[in-house]
Order: structure tokens, then C-alpha cells, then sequence
């Protein structure tokens, strides 16, 4: 039989990972998968690399294919003297090649129309809202599938998709659906649905991952002499406590009042603090601002008045 080397046929090493063979697997079958591949030979290149994943991904068919040496792609060659003896794959007389020698020793021949072939994986991004992703939602999506007509042609055609967001996913987060992609031919698995999530814009909070940041105004009152203070979160006003002597910019840390992580728990909730003066005094509280002008030593610009400044 002739030599196929399967591991160039992924172009990875033979010390490879499972890991990096699924990863040159999926890469290569989205290339040549022959529903949307622009390829003359994509058919027959997916096959091969359906072939050679079939063995490798398994690791008693992997370590068999490795016992049976290197040698040249395409060269004829035979399975060491005890090769049968130890692997025992039931009798090499009737094997046609190597593919067949493989799905033989798996407990089955594969039949003359090939390989079992997984369906595309598709990719769509979803646009949620932020208290969506905190309780977690479902969602019809449409996607743009490939489908061939009667006349043989490949187009692509609308397909509604039903899909189930959790709690906690966040902006930028890549979800994998599983069976959610194109149907698989000759009994081949559905591909996958790729989410690509982002978050539609909250009118009060900002997400960084699974933390929350609120923009939370202080009278200068308050920012001098503290004050309980109500702030919103996702599941309702709470009471916080503002301590005196709060300054602009500073952070204000609610634990766990943000996303939920996979985990478990949840993110917190930043309160950062801003100071905001009346748009239009009144007479009575402009006299009130003078008098704190005349009786206060406070400066707050005395740092620019050092010489090293001058």
C-alpha cells in the first residue's frame, strides 16, 4: 500500500498536541470544505484531511500509524513483521489503502463514496442588550447559510436560528453553539454556530468584562461631609455610603454587583465619583458661598504657586 503522511497533510508535527490537531483540522476543513471551497481539487483535499484527522484524533489509531514508521508520501510500503500482531486489526489482505487499513482497525471499512463529512460552521454576531446578558436570553437569529439548488448551483439562503444566550456573557465574548451550523453529508456531524456578542450602549453603565463602571455626581456638600447615597444596579437601587473628604475620580468598589462570571459570583459594580455644581444658584446659596470663601484657607491650586513652577 502507499505511504500517506498525515501528519503534512495538517501541517503540523508529529509530537503535535490533540489540542493542535483539532485546531489544523477545523482550520483546514473551513478551507476546503467543498459547500463553500472556490477550489478545482477542495472535495478531494477535505477528504484527506478528514482521513488523516479520523487517525489522528484517536489515540490507539495514532499510536498504530506511528508504529508503522516514516517514510515517503506516496511510496509503497508494508507494516512492520509484528505490526499485525500487536495492533490486530483483523487480516491486511483485503485492505485497499491506508485509510482503509485505519477504518478496518477501528472496527469498520469505510465505504468507496468516502468520508463522513461535518457541515460548515457558521458565524454570527449578536447585538444584546446589557440586562440581556445579566439574566441571559434567547434569540432567533438569521444567518446567511450556503444551500445547492436543483440546478447543482451553491447559493446562500436565509436560516433562522434558535440559540441560547447565558447569564453573564459579555461584550466581545466568541460563543460556540453546538449542531448549529450547516448540516454534515454522507452522516457527518452538524457544524458549529459561532456568536460573536456586543453589547448595545446603557445610557448609565459602562462594561469592562464582567465589571460594571457608573458615573455617580456629588453635590459639593456631599463630597465634603459623606451622605448615604441610592445608586442603581441591575437588579435595583442600593443604599452606599459616601465617606467625607471624597475627591473626583475616585472609585467607589460595590462587590458583586456586576456581570456573572462562568464561575460563579459576579463582577463588581465601580461607582466613580464626579462633583457637580448647582447650574443656578439661588440668592440665599450664592451668600452661603461667599461666606465659605471668606472663612476657608483652602487652596486647592497651591501646588502652582511653588517656586518650581516660577
Amino acid at each position: 500500500m502507499k505511504y500517506k503522511d498525515y501528519y503534512a497533510v495538517l501541517g503540523i508535527e508529529r509530537n503535535a498536541s490533540d489540542g493542535d490537531i483539532k485546531k489544523a483540522y477545523r482550520r483546514l476543513a473551513r478551507k476546503y470544505h467543498p459547500d463553500v471551497s472556490k477550489e478545482a481539487d477542495a472535495e478531494e483535499k477535505f477528504k484527506q484531511v478528514a482521513e488523516a484527522y479520523e487517525t489522528l484524533k484517536n489515540a490507539e489509531k495514532r499510536t498504530a500509524y506511528d508504529q508503522l514508521g516514516r517514510h515517503r508520501a506516496g511510496r509503497e510500503f508494508s507494516p512492520p513483521p509484528d505490526w499485525e500482531t500487536r495492533f490486530g486489526p483483523g487480516g491486511l489482505d483485503d485492505v485497499l489503502d491506508l485509510g482503509d487499513l485505519f477504518a478496518h482497525f477501528g472496527g469498520g471499512r469505510r465505504g468507496r463514496g468516502g468520508f463522513a463529512m461535518p457541515g460548515q460552521d457558521y458565524e454570527a454576531t449578536a447585538r444584546i442588550t446589557l440586562e440581556a446578558a445579566y439574566r441571559g436570553t434567547e434569540l432567533a437569529l438569521e444567518v446567511s447559510a450556503p444551500e445547492q439548488g436543483a440546478d447543482g448551483a451553491m447559493r446562500r439562503v436565509p436560516r433562522t436560528v434558535q440559540v441560547r444566550v447565558p447569564k453573564g456573557t459579555t461584550d466581545g465574548q466568541r460563543l460556540r453553539v453546538p449542531g448549529k451550523g450547516g448540516p454534515g453529508a454522507k452522516g457527518g456531524p452538524a457544524g458549529n454556530l459561532y456568536l460573536n456578542i456586543v453589547l448595545d450602549p446603557h445610557p448609565l453603565f459602562r462594561v469592562s468584562g464582567h465589571d460594571l463602571y457608573l458615573e455617580l455626581p456629588l453635590t459639593p456638600w456631599e463630597a465634603v461631609l459623606g451622605a448615604p447615597i441610592e445608586v442603581p444596579t441591575l437588579e435595583g437601587r442600593i443604599a452606599v455610603t459616601v465617606k467625607p473628604g471624597a475627591k473626583a475620580g475616585q472609585k467607589l468598589r460595590i462587590p458583586k454587583r456586576g456581570l456573572p462570571l462562568p464561575q460563579g459570583g459576579a463582577g463588581d459594580l465601580y461607582c466613580v465619583l464626579s462633583i457637580v455644581t448647582p447650574a443656578a444658584a439661588s440668592e440665599r446659596e450664592k451668600t452661603l458661598y461667599r461666606e465659605l470663601a471668606e472663612i476657608s484657607g483652602f487652596d486647592p491650586r497651591a501646588h502652582l504657586n511653588s517656586k518650581s513652577t516660577t
